[in-house]
């Protein structure tokens, strides 16, 4: 399918709309037709993200002023709770529209694991049966004739595209999955936030919402499905002072007969013909710096020197795969083109 895809970004003001921006910028057939931020409304782009003055960008406005007619796709960088209402309301009206969600809004499929971890009863079950989750390179048939994406957290991303394949084929005790990720301090958001202060994030390491993190449920709900069996994952995340990039060290106990190798071998064999999934030789250690700014994954395969265990080591920019860039894909789909499609762009180094 070729022609012009009309898109508007909600939350635009956002790191994450930004990066949407940025890459539906270099896109053919996007044009960027409505960006809202409601507390920026009136506002220019360009004085809310200098970078971004280069391009010829509508002013930001609320989202309850946009002209639906004529938008094709919508992108939601909102805040967790907002999006259900928004959704339902954009939806209710204008049945055609396609809905790529970049926030947690759609992505638990149960409505009563959403209440428990957000805090408050889902605004849209009636969508959440339709919503398909957005991990691309596992949803892909499913994610092509929907209405509603729900994109997957940055750190889910980077974990069940690791651990999805192997999982699935038994090749570790799914019931000892014990994950040490690391983000970078724009997947806390842009709002003012004390953890996030130079003064507070620079030059230190600090683990937060620990065993409690919202994007464990969601890990623990795709890799179930995998393994057939419910399961609870040990999940700790860290917040690292730079700006982009996600690392997850994921520590496994193999299967009876199983070994680091077969594991490698395994991701190799499920991630052979994708465009942006890397799975490095056995020399290779993943890295963030290596992906930064594109829709890539590196994922790396290492012995333990406990016997019986193996390591998994994945590395993705957040911003990009882990947020914007893949739901740019999923919006490719979701318009027949080819996947790659605006998401060509090499690694930013050094």
């Amino acid at each position: 399918m070729g022609g012009t895809i009309r898109i508007a970004v909600l939350g635009a003001s956002g790191y994450t709309g930004a990066d949407l921006v940025r890459l539906a910028a270099g896109h053919s057939n996007i044009e960027i037709a409505a960006l809202t931020a409601n507390t920026h409304a009136g506002k220019s782009m360009a004085s809310v993200f200098p970078h971004l003055s280069v391009l010829p960008l509508p002013d930001l406005t609320t989202w309850e002023s946009v002209d639906w007619n004529g938008v094709d796709a919508v992108f939601c960088g909102l805040p967790h709770g907002t999006t259900q209402k928004i959704t339902a309301s954009v939806l209710g009206t204008n049945p055609g529209i396609k809905v790529i969600d970049m926030s947690a809004d759609f992505r638990l499929r149960d409505p009563q694991v959403y209440a428990e971890w957000y805090g408050h009863s889902h605004f849209a079950p009636e969508l959440q049966d339709e919503a398909v989750y957005g991990l691309t390179e596992s949803y892909r048939d499913q994610i092509r004739t929907a209405r509603l994406v729900a994109c997957p957290g940055c750190y889910p991303t980077a974990v069940l595209t690791a651990l999805l394949p192997i999982v699935s084929e038994g090749l570790v005790d799914s019931s000892d999955i014990v994950i040490d990720a690391k983000s970078g301090v724009s997947g806390a958001g842009r709002g003012l936030k004390q953890n996030t202060l130079f003064c507070e994030a620079g030059e230190g390491l600090s683990p937060y919402a620990v065993a409690s993190h919202r994007h464990a449920p969601e890990i623990e709900q795709e890799l179930s499905r995998a393994a057939g069996t419910e399961l609870l994952i040990n999940f700790t995340p860290h917040l690292i002072p730079m700006s982009r990039g996600e690392l997850c060290t994921s520590y496994l106990r193999l299967s009876a007969g199983a070994n680091p190798a077969m594991l490698r071998d395994a991701l190799k064999a499920r991630y052979a013909d994708e465009t942006f999934i890397k799975v490095v030789d056995e020399d290779v250690i993943p890295q963030t710096q290596n992906v930064r700014g594109s829709n890539f994954v590196q994922i790396g395969v290492f012995a333990d020197r406990i016997a019986g265990r193996a390591i998994v080591v994945s590395a993705l920019d957040n911003l990009v795969k882990g947020s914007a860039g893949q739901a740019l894909q999923n919006m490719n789909l979701l318009f027949g083109l080819d996947e790659s499609t605006g998401l060509k762009q090499l690694p930013l180094f050094p």
